[in-house]
């Protein structure tokens, strides 16, 4: 059996990376807008289930209600991955 060849370029090493010596900090609205945004849609569409079909102004909306509790609970989601 052949005998395996001996590697004749170095090994790549990644150049040094420079940090900040400051800590990226989340703004301070965003943690309650984003328990905000998630209770008012969770809270939005238990509501709209739990009175089939909500008061007058939401009953108005049908369907649409449900889109606008995900996507309230969608907002606060998103909302979630910029905090630090």
């Amino acid at each position: 059996m052949p005998k395996s060849r001996v590697r004749k370029k170095q090994v790549y090493t990644p150049p040094p990376t420079t940090r900040s010596a400051k800590k990226k900090v989340s703004p301070v609205w965003l943690a309650p807008l984003m328990l905000t945004c998630l209770v008012l849609g969770l809270a939005w569409i238990a509501l709209y289930y739990i009175t089939n079909g909500g008061p007058t102004w939401m009953a108005g909306l049908g369907g649409w209600n449900l889109l606008g509790g995900f996507g309230l609970i969608v907002i606060g989601v998103l909302l979630s991955t910029q905090w630090r």
